[in-house]
């Protein structure tokens, strides 16, 4: 299918911001069967474009003088799938470099006794394990916004007993990297019914096939109406914005994101 996606964030601030350095990941990463027909980004000055760590395209934006408002504007046109996702081969990193936990991502106690029960499933059929484990994990976790923000860790949003997408990815890949499935967290959209949607995170896990994107929000695997921009160890790695800033006192984030569908 043919997505047009139209991505607008904007920073407001109370006083002047002096200096700001942001990291962007606003770029769809390629992927078996995704074709990137056009994008383009629309920023309030020069960005750096640059491959971090996990091959992911990002550019670095530093803005200084005084402002109140940094306006970032991704758009473009992209083509997808019309059935599941095609599992994806290794890329130069090692697929046990996805076994290692990290602060968002270290289980607990909690969360290692819920996953252990899964264990056996996954190793004799591990993608009915998968959607046995996020099924599991959903009923646990309902997704209920609020409660959780960016710096909330696995172990948190468990033991809060509900959470968003972000949220189910991280839960989901603590679990699976315990039971020893290289998993790593996955930023990008979700094309829907509803007229606005938001950025969406959702998980890959590497199995004998390739790697496979599940999206435990909405129960299933990744398919043509999920489009890719980043993936790494945890939210961290591929969040779509992340930076530092001298100034501006209270910051207000708003995002605006528009998918229209051309069959």
């Amino acid at each position: 299918m043919l997505l047009h996606i139209h991505h607008t964030t904007r920073y407001a601030y109370e006083a002047p911001l002096r200096l700001s350095t942001q990291v962007l990941r606003l770029t769809p990463r390629p992927t078996p069967g995704l074709q990137v027909q056009r994008w383009a980004l629309d920023l309030p000055g020069r960005a750096v474009p640059f491959p971090d760590t996990w091959g992911n395209a990002a550019h670095v934006l530093t803005l200084d003088g005084a402002r109140r408002e940094i306006l970032l504007r991704a758009d473009g046109v992209v083509l997808t799938p019309d059935g599941a996702a095609t599992p994806e081969p290794d890329d130069a990193l090692p697929p046990e470099v996805f076994l290692r936990a990290t602060p968002l991502t270290e289980p607990d106690a909690a969360i290692a006794a819920f996953a252990e029960p899964f264990r056996a499933r996954l190793a004799g059929d591990p993608r009915q394990g998968l959607v046995e484990l996020a099924a599991a994990l959903l009923q646990r976790m309902p997704y209920i916004p609020g409660g959780t923000d960016a710096a909330t860790a696995a172990p948190q949003a468990f033991a809060n007993g509900h959470g968003v997408c972000q949220d189910h990815a991280q839960v989901f890949i603590a679990c699976l990297r315990l039971l020893g499935l290289p998993a790593r967290y996955v930023s990008g959209y979700l094309a829907t019914d509803a007229e606005h949607v938001a950025s969406h995170a959702w998980a890959e896990v590497r199995l004998p096939e390739g790697w496979l994107g599940f999206d435990v929000s909405n129960s299933g695997f990744a398919d043509g109406h999920h489009v890719r921009l980043a993936y790494g160890a945890d939210y961290l790695d591929a969040c779509p914005v992340r930076g530092m800033r001298v100034g501006g006192g209270l910051e207000q984030l708003a995002t605006f994101v528009r998918i229209t569908q051309d069959q």
